[in-house]
């Protein structure tokens, strides 16, 4: 092992456990036949995620090595990519185009369920938005204040029933994709197979915390929020204006603040079994260091979905404007009654492509950026090495090994 920055012995406390005990390992998940073991091979360990540890030893000194490298490769051997990624610290484009190998490599065992989930969220909007939804109110120039209010009050009702049963189904797919990849791409970084079965298995027993995790994000935003904008609120008249004005942009700030902290605590509550207490410090301790980081590339994974949702979505809603000549008509005046089936099917139809791939591919890059926090925090490249049967590289040329 080397000494370098940034990097640990495997052996050594993680970054979790720098200022205090860190995560419990408590006891391990009874296998198939009711024993219970740490992850040799298929199962992770209790308290942290590390891979299983190979069996196939290194060539011995019989084997045929081939060609001896050229000056040019003489130093520290190219990382092992036994899987989907290089063991090593991943760059930006390579955590992007690790995700979408992923999905390619593993969709038999992604796809269906994402299709199903995408599916289901698409006939939830379209029946919401066909039976459901009321006419948007029309907004009254000369309305008094109370009347306003009231116009302003009925506007949200409405937008909350579109948006509240489609909310709910998407916020199952979320949970069921975070899940799903964060067991995925744990042995595809590896190269091992695993099918739809097991990954839902392995991920199931994980989902009531998950969901707990992911309702617990909003809500702090929420309250956040809410208390960035009260002051000012309630202060009323020009000074209320600014307070308000100034209180929701601080707010915002410290929105995506915590959300980018806390963006990694999904994965680390998958794959190491903790509380959801727990997996909000162990995102915060990945995260630190690495925060403009991890906005950048999750700004830019976001940015890509909305250029393929936009690619997919344009044409399909042309498409049924085409068939559906009315529907125009409709969508412009807010009229829910004036869309009839033909342009909602059409869409729904784009809707459900750009949901099956978006949903596995966020989630994709969410659990590659943890992975390779760990490796560059925490060393997990020699161990996932290890796992995968390879040779230890050893230290970097120019380093010393610890304790030497």
């Amino acid at each position: 092992m080397n000494d370098t920055p940034g990097r640990t012995s495997p052996g050594s406390a993680p970054s979790g456990d720098q200022d205090g005990p860190g995560v419990p390992r408590p006891a391990g998940p009874a296998d198939v036949n009711g024993s219970t073991s740490q992850w040799s091979k298929d199962q992770p360990p209790a308290g942290r995620w590390s891979p299983p540890t190979g069996q196939n030893p290194p060539p011995g000194p019989g084997r045929n090595w081939g060609a001896p490298p050229s000056p040019a490769q003489w130093g520290r051997p190219p990382a092992a990519k036994p899987g989907v990624i290089p063991l090593r610290p991943l760059s930006m484009g390579e955590i992007l185009d690790s995700a979408v190998k992923t999905l390619r490599t593993y969709w038999r065992t992604v796809l269906p369920v994402m299709a199903v989930l995408a599916v289901l969220a698409q006939v939830t909007q379209i029946l919401v938005q066909r039976y459901l939804v009321p006419p948007a109110p029309k907004a009254d120039p000369d309305a008094t204040p109370a009347e306003a209010l009231k116009q302003l009050i009925d506007s949200t009702q409405a937008s909350l029933i579109s948006l509240g049963p489609t909310m709910v189904v998407s916020l199952v797919a979320l949970l069921i994709s975070s899940a799903l990849l964060a067991v995925v791409v744990s042995k595809a970084a590896l190269g091992r197979p695993i099918t739809l079965g097991a990954a839902w298995r392995e991920s199931r027993p994980r989902l009531l915390q998950l969901l707990g995790l992911t309702l617990l994000l909003p809500v702090l935003s929420a309250a956040i929020m809410a208390v960035g904008l009260l002051p000012g609120l309630l202060l009323g008249g020009a000074p209320g204006v600014l307070l308000t004005l100034l209180g929701g942009l601080g707010a915002l700030v410290l929105n995506i603040w915590l959300m980018v902290r806390f963006s990694l605590s999904s994965p680390a509550l998958i794959l190491e079994r903790g509380s959801v207490v727990q997996s909000l410090k162990r995102s915060a301790k990945l995260v630190q260091g690495s925060w403009w980081r991890i906005f950048g590339i999750t700004l830019l994974t976001q940015l890509l979905v909305f250029v393929f949702t936009m690619i997919i979505a344009i044409p399909f809603a042309v498409i049924g404007l085409i068939v559906d000549g009315e529907a125009l008509s409709g969508v412009l005046s807010g009229s829910p009654d004036a869309i009839g089936w033909p342009f909602l099917i059409v869409t729904g139809i784009g809707g459900v492509i750009t949901s099956a791939i978006t949903y596995p591919f966020s989630a994709g890059v969410t659990v590659l950026l943890y992975v390779d926090q760990r490796i560059r925090r925490e060393a997990l490249d020699l161990e996932l090495i290890r796992a995968a049967g390879r040779p230890d590289p050893g230290p970097a040329p120019g380093t010393r090994a610890v304790g030497g």
